[in-house]
């Protein structure tokens, strides 16, 4: 039958959806609300008593500081300069005295930052443990090891070298001061203007940073989807595109890593200013100020002050602040997000208003695909528009290209001529409204509960997981398994439990277009039928559904019926298409010789012993093409004999 007939529609379901649908929001928290700066700034006031020991212990190392510099200046002045090198080494024997006594403050302060981190990594570890157990967000579970240790250490750096910059410029400008004010008047100045060019860059150079970050880690996971999938790749044809697609991600990352480079340069600018121009002002004025009464010793100490106390803690202040602040910045930002409102969610489209012209659910237009450039194309030139509320069947032989064809409207490949659209959208625009089921269904350990909810953005009510439970079939599986909170073993289930809890959880996504490619395959006649006309009332609200079929009696109860045979295609009801496609009439009659059970299925046809039966330990029924069979009892069964291909 020429394309032209085709009208239908075709949608994937995946159990395992994408990312953007899985994200899960901690509950709205008085003290997660605000932005970054004002949060960080609570938990600071919050912990005064911890600030006012750290800024206690520091006063040993502004002293330290100041000797350092004043001792120097007085042991030439009054001591060596003088003739009284007893004078001179008592002096310096009281700065030693002094850097020891700083450098137990130093080890008192380790203790007061330890006391202001940990309840930050203690904050930030309750945070991640409520996205990712309560909320079974796996994704959020992988900043508990990685993330939040990075928060922690780098928060403690920060600390460390912002308090070390801010005492030791008190120490050091006062011991200036204390030799002599012109000395301060020299240093004073481009001190300032360094730290101030500096800080005017902080702004600019975080937000720098963590666009590199971005697309760094945007390469580096693109990065982990291209290499494992080269044989496949090369496989299809893709090479170009898929050069293409990591050539632009490369591109992004080169583009920020030179912004970030050119903004670093004003970072060096500003240690060249505020730490080393002191030093060359020093030299060069110094005459000038030894004829106005600076005294050598005081010189040597203003140049002590500089080389061995301001310079170094303005580099560590420039380094830590301008990288480690920014990587914490964005961390902070992931682990704490400012809003914890759920963001809306893409709910299924309203029933059709009468009158009015609503998009179709899904529209195919003249669309072919081929595995690699030199294959023959599974599709060719198909055609199909599936309105809002319909229920179509895929019907053909195997490896005719039905999978494909969910997949393509499911968007996880791209045709090589054509056009696909979701309700009147491109399907890479639309991936939320679609939920593809397959034939090997995905469930991850953890609780019933979570596995049910996996494609929510918050717990499920557990009234609503019970209706759905009811809806598609699952309320005896459920109770056997314990209820919502029974911890599953994915390993114990059977493949027919596995794909009535991805039937399940597919039922309470928000997603209103449904793709079961042979999703069924492993329950018998009746529960498929009861989890099918579940899907077929839920998408009457503006959804729609699409069945890659693997029995009669699923055509049957569809409303359309798309029949695949390699060029040709054929679209119409059971009853239309018996009379005119050879293909359908030769299916349905492979279909009705199968061994079969009188176990009332409706169809009488292809009937499958379902759980509990009497009798049926020892019976093997074909539910699929040969080598695809399963003993009855599949709910209880361990799987199937052949795998489940």
């Amino acid at each position: 039958m020429p394309n032209e007939a085709t009208r239908s529609t075709g949608t994937h379901a995946h159990s395992n959806a994408p990312a953007e649908s899985t994200q899960a929001t901690p509950p709205t928290d008085a003290h997660h609300t605000g932005t970054l700066p004002h949060r960080g700034l609570r938990f600071l006031l919050a912990r005064r008593p911890v600030l006012i020991r750290l800024a206690l212990w520091s006063v040993l190392e502004t002293g330290q500081t100041f000797l350092v510099g004043y001792g120097l200046a007085r042991a030439l002045d009054a001591g060596f300069l003088a003739g009284r090198s007893a004078i001179g080494l008592g002096w310096l024997g009281l700065a030693g005295i002094g850097v020891v006594v700083g450098a137990f403050g130093t080890g008192r302060v380790y203790r007061g930052v330890a006391d202001l981190v940990e309840p930050l990594r203690d904050r930030l570890v309750e945070r991640v443990v409520v996205r990712g157990v309560r909320e079974g967000n796996g994704g959020a579970l992988s900043g508990l090891t990685q993330q939040v240790e990075l928060a922690r250490d780098t928060f403690a750096g920060l600390v460390m070298v912002s308090r070390s910059f801010l005492f030791t410029a008190v120490g050091a400008l006062a011991g200036l001061c204390s030799l002599d004010p012109l000395l301060l008047l020299i240093v004073a100045p481009p001190l300032l203007a360094g730290v101030s060019l500096f800080a005017a860059t902080l702004r600019p150079l975080a937000r720098r940073q963590e666009t590199f970050l971005l697309a760094d880690e945007a390469l580096a996971d693109g990065l982990g989807t291209v290499c494992p999938g080269l044989r496949d790749i090369t496989a299809a044809g893709a090479e170009e595109q898929v050069a293409a697609d990591t050539a632009r991600l490369v591109d992004t990352e080169f583009r920020a890593a030179r912004s970030l480079a050119r903004w670093g340069v004003l970072r060096v600018a500003a240690l060249a200013i505020g730490g080393q121009l002191p030093i060359v002002l020093l030299l060069a004025t110094a005459p000038w100020l030894l004829g106005h009464g600076v005294t050598p010793g005081g010189l040597v100490g203003a140049l002590a002050y500089v080389t061995q106390s301001l310079l170094p803690a303005l580099q560590n202040l420039v380094h830590g602040l301008g990288t480690s602040g920014s990587r914490l910045t964005v961390v902070l930002r992931r682990l704490t997000p400012a809003s914890t409102t759920p963001p809306p969610m893409p709910k299924p489209p309203a029933a059709p208003v009468p009158h009015l012209t609503t998009p179709p659910a899904l529209t195919l237009t003249s669309v072919t695909f081929a595995y690699g450039t030199g294959g023959d194309p599974v599709l060719r030139d198909l055609t199909l528009a599936l309105p809002q509320g319909a229920h179509l069947a895929v019907v053909g032989p195997s490896g005719i290209g039905k999978s494909t064809l969910t997949a393509l409207a499911a968007g996880l490949l791209r045709p090589g001529h054509g056009t696909i659209r979701m309700y009147g959208r491109p399907v890479s625009e639309t991936l939320a409204q679609r939920v593809l089921i397959p034939q090997e269904a995905y469930v991850f350990s953890g609780t019933l509960a979570e596995n049910l909810g996996h494609l929510r953005p918050d717990p499920v009510p557990e009234a609503e997981l019970l209706a759905a439970a009811e809806a598609v079939g699952m309320t005896a599986l459920l109770k056997t398994l314990g209820g919502p909170d029974a911890p599953l073993d994915p390993s114990a289930l059977s493949a027919g439990e596995r794909q009535l809890i991805a039937l399940t959880r597919a039922y309470l996504s928000y997603a209103p277009l449904a793709l079961l490619d042979e999703a069924t395959c492993h329950l018998d006649p009746e529960a498929e039928e009861r989890a099918e006309r579940a899907f077929a009332a839920r998408e009457r609200t503006g959804g729609a559904l699409v069945v890659v079929a693997h029995r009669i009696s699923s055509a049957r109860r569809a409303g359309r019926v798309l029949v695949m045979d390699g060029r040709e295609t054929a679209l119409g009801t059971h009853d239309d298409l018996l009379r005119r496609s050879p293909l359908y009439r030769d299916l349905v009659g492979s279909w009705s010789s199968e061994p079969a059970l009188a176990l009332g299925d409706a169809d009488r046809v292809d009937a499958v012993a379902g759980s509990g039966l009497a009798g049926d330990g020892r019976h093997v029924v074909a539910h699929g093409p040969v080598g695809q069979v399963q003993v009855p009892g599949d709910l209880r069964d361990g799987g199937p004999l052949g795998g489940q291909g």
